[in-house]
């Protein structure tokens, strides 16, 4: 089976970018602050159409079942720098449960999420910089994609190169079930893009 294509609306991506390049502007060496979002839209077996992004809560350091997650498995399996309450994302279950009833609503469904990945060999402390980060799921998020089965999950690379910010994105679904070890499976990703008619002139 053919892997289906994603589209992502350019005002959806638009409000995320400008919230993950918000956040990456207060990202220090000590903290690598996440950005994350949930991914609103439409799907069928070839096009996954990603319309809105709903904004959510960090539930990390106040759910429960979030503070055991990362201390009873996830730290002890992906390393101590996820003991940083500042990297990882719990979306809290108030914001997931209403995201998904305006969805419903508006006869649309909860497709995944979003979050960014910022240039962290570049302006993490020194001891971090061999792992670089890009618009791939690392370990971690593989672990995430896995567990919550959502079959549309982007990664949105931030970058500051002479004082401009740059993005990369890269979509990606689930492994099947029956084959956890095989990994993520990268789906094919479009963007829309807006063009403005300009009248000509004499």
């Amino acid at each position: 089976m053919c892997a289906p294509t994603v589209l992502f609306d350019d005002q959806a991506l638009a409000a995320f970018l400008i919230a993950a390049v918000d956040q990456y502007d207060h990202i220090t060496p000590q903290s690598p602050l996440p950005c994350f979002a949930l991914l609103v839209g439409t799907a069928d077996e070839s096009v996954i159409h990603a319309q809105h992004v709903v904004f959510a809560a960090n539930a990390r350091t106040r759910d429960p079942a979030a503070r055991r997650e990362f201390a009873e498995s996830i730290v002890p399996t992906y390393g101590p720098a996820y003991e940083n309450e500042s990297r990882g994302w719990w979306v809290d279950s108030r914001d997931l449960l209403r995201a998904s009833q305006e969805a419903e609503a508006a006869g649309l469904e909860l497709l995944g999420s979003i979050h960014m990945h910022p240039d962290w060999h570049r302006i993490g402390p020194p001891r971090e910089r061999t792992v670089v980060l890009s618009e791939h799921p690392t370990q971690m998020d593989q672990y995430v994609f896995t567990s919550t089965a959502w079959p549309l999950n982007v990664i949105c690379y931030l970058e500051r190169r002479g004082g401009v910010m740059y993005h990369a994105l890269g979509a990606w679904a689930p492994p099947p079930l029956a084959q956890p070890e095989s990994g993520c499976r990268e789906l094919p990703l479009l963007v829309s893009t807006v063009f403005r008619e300009m009248e000509a002139t004499a």
